[in-house]
């Protein structure tokens, strides 16, 4: 069972890591586009917050479950 408070450790930290600090990353969109010229929009998009919320709670749940099964 030493694996699933691991795991869990490991959840909990990336959850607090990214509700601190959500992490970003990029999207590029076609806007218009006419024969073979064609316009591109490129935007920065940051993770949602309960991302990180949901992975603080498994990694809870995790904890809890790893140590009442020993």
């Amino acid at each position: 069972m030493r694996a699933i408070q691991v795991s869990g450790a490991v959840l909990i930290v990336i959850g607090v890591w990214m509700v601190i600090r959500p992490p970003s990353y990029s999207r590029e969109e076609s806007v218009f586009k006419l024969g073979d010229v064609e316009a591109k929009m490129q935007q920065e998009r940051q993770v949602p917050g309960w991302v990180g919320g949901m992975a603080l709670g498994a990694g809870l749940v995790l904890l809890v479950v790893g140590s009442k099964s020993r």
